[in-house]
């Protein structure tokens, strides 16, 4: 172990020396939640969506799979599926990454230690499952891989929970881009630490990895009402957000966001040196800002009413980082708050866009939004309300107006998750 832990310090060292050397182009992304360190963009409009969908048990093949959707108005089969990859089985499929050179994506369960790693490059339109790294559980002691991020040649892997216990206390995977496990970071329990994780996200120019917290398997495999009328169950939730060293991967700074402090945005714009992260069920806005050499979480704002638990959970930032959508999941509304001053966010429009919402994808351009339905299988509403869909929408500035829908019962496939973009122009050999 002692010999990974020195190899990952030295991969910190290079991935900092990468983004010194490349400075403001390390913002340069397609889509604006993406890592910096990606480096094939998508120029102008994208052709497809992938999305990472939770099986259902008689629905389809029952299996969870990664969906292409055609996105591109121009084509033939504009809004419609042109390509599903079974991983033949159901792990609660949530959340996914792409590489640094956009070849492949990484995905998985959080009711697993498993790892899918698909190709997107040799042919966009038809993804190939072509990895199961399975050797989590075995490497780390962690289950639950929820969040992966690029490093050069490198992979983060932030985990959601453990499989001694099935509690919130996890920690961080480090594997290269052949899959290898190279060493893990526990999440800190000591001065403040509640040793839970979520997400987490790199402001190289800063040398700062961001992290945030959740909660564990015994919670988040629950069904939600079950949760809520638990008192023990509410109290294991996390409460803080972690700054580390990204060179040593040491935690620097602790700080206490009670609440649950899910995505983490940070200003994609060259010169700004902030992020931002809801707080579920606080539904809080969270500002994460360096003050005098000394990094400060801070709250800055209030989503919809907390008292009727609106529960919001993505949050898409715009390229410029002076707006924000965050969805809502119980009353289905996407709103957008504008960010110019970021201390003081202030939400302008706000529309009911499904019956429950989750997760939202913006392009570079801010023109087009893309929204899913599924937060989690025994989280999900029920009966009419339980919509699982893929709805684009195009946005002027003033209006989100749908421009198609792909409706994943229907086609049999099951619950839509999460999403990333591709293109044509990105295969390669």
């Amino acid at each position: 172990m002692t010999s990974f832990r020195v190899l990952g310090v030295g991969l910190a060292l290079v991935w900092l020396v990468t983004a010194a050397v490349t400075g403001v182009e390390l913002a340069g992304a397609d889509e604006t939640c993406n890592s910096p360190y990606i480096a094939k963009l998508i120029k102008g409009q994208e052709d497809y969506v992938y999305v990472w969908t939770l099986g259902v048990d008689g629905v389809g093949d029952g299996s969870d799979k990664l969906v292409t959707i055609d996105v591109n108005p121009k084509s033939k089969r504009y809004g419609t599926v042109v390509g599903a990859v079974s991983v033949g089985g159901r792990g609660e499929a949530h959340h996914m990454g792409l590489t640094d050179d956009r070849r492949f994506i990484w995905a998985g369960g959080l009711a697993e230690p498993k790892i899918y790693v698909f190709d997107i490059a040799t042919d966009p339109a038809q993804p190939k499952l072509v990895r199961t790294i399975g050797d989590m559980a075995e490497r780390t002691g962690y289950l639950g891989p929820h969040t992966y991020y690029a490093l050069p040649g490198r992979m983060l892997v932030q985990a959601l929970s453990n499989t001694k216990d099935k509690g919130g206390v996890t920690g961080i995977a480090l594997y290269n881009n052949k899959g290898d496990f190279v060493t893990s970071y526990p999440m800190p329990t000591t001065n403040g630490g509640d040793g839970y994780g979520y997400d987490l996200a790199v402001n190289p120019r800063k040398n700062v990895l961001l992290t945030s917290s959740f909660t564990g398997y015994d919670n988040y495999m629950r069904p939600l009402g079950d949760v809520v009328k638990d008192p023990e169950a509410m109290k294991k939730f996390g409460n803080t957000m972690v700054a580390w060293d990204l060179k040593t991967m040491k935690p620097r700074k602790i700080f206490a966001v009670p609440g649950a402090p899910l995505e983490i945005r940070w200003s994609p714009k060259a010169g700004d040196n902030w992020a931002i992260t809801a707080a579920a069920l606080t539904s809080k806005l969270w500002l994460v800002k360096e003050d005098k050499g000394e990094w400060q979480a801070k709250e800055v704002g209030t989503i919809a009413d907390p008292a009727k638990i609106p529960l919001p959970v993505d949050i898409s930032i715009t390229r410029d980082g002076k707006g924000l959508w965050v969805n809502t999941f119980m009353d289905g509304t996407t709103r957008y708050f504008d960010l110019s001053t970021p201390e003081a966010p202030k939400e302008t429009y706000s529309k009911v866009t499904g019956k429950q919402v989750n997760m939202i994808s913006q392009s570079w351009d801010g023109k087009r939004v893309y929204i899913t339905s599924s937060l989690l299988a025994n989280w999900d509403k029920g009966g009419a309300d339980n919509e699982q869909f893929l709805r684009g929408f195009a946005w002027d500035g003033k209006e989100l107006k749908q421009v198609f829908e792909v409706d994943f019962t229907k086609e049999k496939l099951g619950r839509a998750h999460h999403m990333k973009l591709g293109s044509k122009s990105l295969k390669s050999s």
